[in-house]
């Protein structure tokens, strides 16, 4: 090629990748998966966060109940978006009332559906989201009672690997928990005999509103309502009785428990401790703690003993394997350990340092390339083992596993939704 030939195309081709601001604008929100949040509180606009960080992802829809929760919500998602050169939310597509979850999976653009909502709509959430061929990202648990892990099961039968879905349980995608599960499993402890579990939490506090109806209230302080919530078991212990049934490969025989409310802000029913303890198959006994009690967060660990060494994963103080064949991922147990140069370089002291951007980035990646996830069966199956833990411990009598799942137990939340809905 002549040098004057070889200059002009090059222009030319320059010419042409020098795209105007509305089609570069345009590209980027056709590449993206469209995303609807419904639930945009605390928790919610934290989770989206994350994955619009992490992930491909523009958020085109907001569903809440409340239309505070939408003001306060709505700006930091149209921030997450200009921050990636994409449009906002167009104010068609933010929907407030107790059908708002309804008329945001019903739009045809959105690809998938975070629901950050209180756990007793999570269901009924999801059921209208895969009807509507939505992929999910639902927070846990699944369900307050044992009717509503049924129904997210049978859903989980209908996907016919159509659609992800998926469930908060973000630290299986946590890089140190994963490597030692997979220890665990390969057999470098030997055979378990024993796991200890805990989830030691400060207590919660009321939100004090004034001039609102009982129904409210309640939404408003939905972790500290059994039938709003499921409880301190299904919203923090949850998260280790996950690890164990992972780590075990199954789900308990039968449990046995106590625990009670002792100094429980007034105003809410919900425990604030609990103590189980678990059978698991091959005579594998599982003790856990769990409690909302005093100013200060405690620990959260489990640790499983076997014949050949100990497994022991904390949210900060480790990742690690004592005994015949040690291991250690890396995570710093204490902050004093940290030496200056150390602290420069951002060594981590969180266990859990990758877990919400693995998690977020399986889930899109699962719609971008048609492998499909489907976790409902075993976040229904750790939302179950909670619920056995409480409702032994609530009635005082050993329960096993069948038995809770024949029950159908329903926990109906008595709730007036459509005093929320604008006239």
């Amino acid at each position: 090629m002549k040098r004057i030939s070889f200059i002009k195309n090059s222009a030319a081709i320059s010419a042409a990748i020098i795209l105007k601001p509305q089609i570069v604008f345009g590209s980027r929100a056709n590449s993206a998966i469209r995303v609807g949040i419904i639930g945009c509180g605390s928790r919610g606009t934290a989770v989206i966060t994350s994955m619009s960080k992490n992930t491909n992802t523009h958020i085109i829809a907001a569903a809440d109940i409340f239309d505070d929760k939408l003001k306060a919500g709505t700006p930091i998602l149209n921030g997450l978006n200009a921050a990636k050169g994409l449009p906002a939310i167009d104010g068609k597509n933010i929907f407030q009332g107790s059908k708002a979850y309804l008329r945001l999976v019903e739009l045809k653009d959105v690809d998938a559906v975070l629901i950050s909502a209180p756990c007793y709509t999570h269901p009924t959430f999801m059921e209208a989201a895969v009807a509507a061929g939505k992929h999910v990202y639902c927070e846990k648990p699944v369900a307050t009672d044992v009717a509503g892990c049924k129904r997210i099961n049978k859903v989980g039968e209908g996907l016919n690997g159509k659609l992800s879905v998926v469930i908060g349980f973000q630290i299986r995608y946590a890089s140190a928990y994963a490597e030692m599960v997979k220890r665990i499993q390969r057999g470098d402890i030997g055979e378990i005999v024993t796991a200890q579990l805990y989830y030691l939490s400060s207590a919660g506090k009321l939100n004090e509103l004034k001039n609102v109806s009982d129904d409210e209230f309640r939404i408003r302080n939905h972790f500290h309502f059994r039938a709003l919530s499921g409880g301190i078991l299904l919203d923090q212990g949850i998260h280790m009785l996950d690890i164990c049934n992972w780590a075990l490969k199954g789900n308990p025989e039968k449990a046995i428990g106590t625990g009670g409310n002792k100094l429980r802000p007034a105003g809410g029913d919900a425990w604030n401790n609990y103590q189980v303890l678990y059978k698991y198959p091959n005579d594998i006994n599982v003790s856990f703690h769990s409690t909302q009690v005093g100013p200060v967060f405690g620990d959260v660990c489990c640790k499983f003993m076997g014949t050949k060494g100990t497994a022991e994963a904390h949210y900060s103080g480790g990742v690690f394997i004592t005994g015949d064949n040690k291991w250690d991922s890396g995570i710093v147990r204490s902050a004093s350990e940290l030496t200056p140069q150390q602290q420069a370089a951002g060594i981590f002291l969180s266990s859990l340092h990758d877990a919400d951007a693995n998690k977020e980035k399986a889930f899109i990646s699962s719609i971008e390339t048609g492998n499909f996830l489907n976790e409902t069966a075993s976040g229904a199956a750790s939302t179950l083992t909670a619920i056995l833990g409480r409702e032994t411990a609530e009635s005082g009598k050993e329960m096993n596993w069948e038995d809770m799942v024949r029950s159908s137990q329903q926990i109906d939340p008595k709730l007036n939704l459509a005093q929320f809905d604008k006239a």
